[in-house]
């Protein structure tokens, strides 16, 4: 499948994508979204195949992370008003819902998820030897090009996110 034939948009997938305990994951909310069924569909189906999803593919949120990832995520607001807490499953464990929800979406979908957990990794991997490539440089050239260093190094961080402005902004 090239990209112009993508179900999803990568973005969608990418943003989808967040950092729980040390693991890249998605929630139950975000794939059923992607694998085009209800999240209550998506679970149902996890529980009926609960042996297929060990703790390495899958995980329950606590009340505190569920709180932080609706507090940093706007588009899972809606979790807020939820009483169950959400599942989060890793790249394998996204696969391994392709299988028990077994369509035909489900399957291209986690196509796409595990090529966008690639590269992601590939990114890091490769941030990870240029960052290690500059400090060799900086080391041999003694400070010299301190400035350029400082420079690149500030390349190198990822964009900021804009802050949300709080209050009321009034004419003056």
């Amino acid at each position: 499948m090239d990209s112009k034939q993508l179900i999803i948009p990568n973005e969608m997938i990418e943003r989808s994508i967040i950092l729980l305990r040390g693991q890249k994951v998605m929630l139950d909310a975000d794939l059923a979204i992607l694998y085009g069924v209800t999240t209550k569909r998506l679970n149902e189906q996890v529980k009926r195949n609960f042996n297929r999803f060990p703790t390495d593919f899958m995980f329950q949120l606590t009340q505190e992370e569920k709180g932080e990832v609706v507090a940093n995520r706007d588009h899972l607001k809606n979790l807020k008003f939820s009483h169950a807490l959400p599942y989060a499953f890793t790249e394998h464990g996204a696969v391994m819902l392709a299988s028990v929800l077994n369509s035909a979406t489900a399957i291209e979908v986690s196509i796409q998820v595990v090529r966008t957990f690639n590269r992601l990794r590939e990114y890091v991997a490769n941030h990870k030897a240029l960052a290690s490539k500059l400090a060799l440089l900086e080391n041999k050239y003694d400070g010299q090009f301190k400035i350029v260093f400082d420079a690149l190094r500030e390349l190198m961080k990822p964009p900021a996110k804009p802050r949300r402005k709080i209050g009321f902004e009034g004419k003056t």
